[in-house]
């Protein structure tokens, strides 16, 4: 468990030896979360708002374990990490033994419909939605159900070209809430403490994509349950 103040560009040094996924799927909505942007969640979870150090973590859609792992590395107690994909989840495990987190890290190949229990936070960087419309709805239902605290990654309503540059610079801006969103989330018990954007950017993945890189800004939820 880490004693000490970890510097956020040594978790992101850290983040980016996480192997990504060989072969993602766009029906799936598989883009590994940017270094930088995982970096920047963990730290603000960490530090902040002190959810990862000695707390039970669970990420949801963890992928090949990207958020999972740098909470780990931060000092949770155990981390559990969910994905469909039984291949991002071997290579989640891979990760955990190449770090040297295997042993306060667990992994399960499944809907995230098979989670149960309480954890004190959840971390998700779920689908956005463009391939299946409302796909993250059911990410935040799940995190309702299972966690007090819920940190969670979405697309962002502001295409304010100012607020691109602006983020840039600061790396991260407090931002008012999606009114559905807001609605969405205290209609099931959960209460949205802040929302910080920051940009995200993408590679060209998938044969539909037409830029070498896409960016674009996503909103950061910390969501309590009441």
């Amino acid at each position: 468990m880490q004693k000490r103040l970890v510097r956020k560009l040594e978790l992101e040094m850290l983040l980016s030896q996480v192997e990504p996924h060989p072969s993602p799927k766009p029906s799936l909505e598989q883009y590994t979360i940017p270094a930088d942007v995982a970096a920047t969640m963990l730290y603000i979870a960490a530090y902040m708002h002190n959810d990862i150090i000695d707390k039970e973590v669970l990420d949801l859609g963890c992928g090949t374990g990207r958020l999972a792992l740098g909470a780990a590395f931060l000092g949770a107690k155990q981390v559990v990490g969910v994905d469909i994909d039984k291949e991002a989840v071997k290579l989640a495990f891979k990760n955990s033994v190449k770090m040297g987190l295997k042993e306060r890290t667990r992994w399960v190949v499944g809907d995230i419909d098979v989670v149960h229990g309480d954890f004190d936070t959840v971390l998700q960087n779920p689908p956005f939605g463009v391939q299946r419309r409302n796909a993250d709805r059911k990410f935040l239902e799940k995190a309702l159900a299972t966690s007090k605290v819920i940190y969670s990654l979405h697309k962002s309503p502001h295409r304010n070209g100012t607020l691109v540059e602006k983020l840039k610079a600061s790396n991260v801006a407090q931002v008012p809430p999606s009114s559905f969103l807001e609605r969405f989330i205290e209609k099931r018990g959960g209460k949205i403490n802040v929302v910080y954007a920051m940009v995200m950017t993408i590679p060209h993945m998938f044969q539909f994509h037409t830029k070498r890189r896409h960016e674009f800004i996503a909103d950061l939820y910390i969501i309590e349950r009441t």
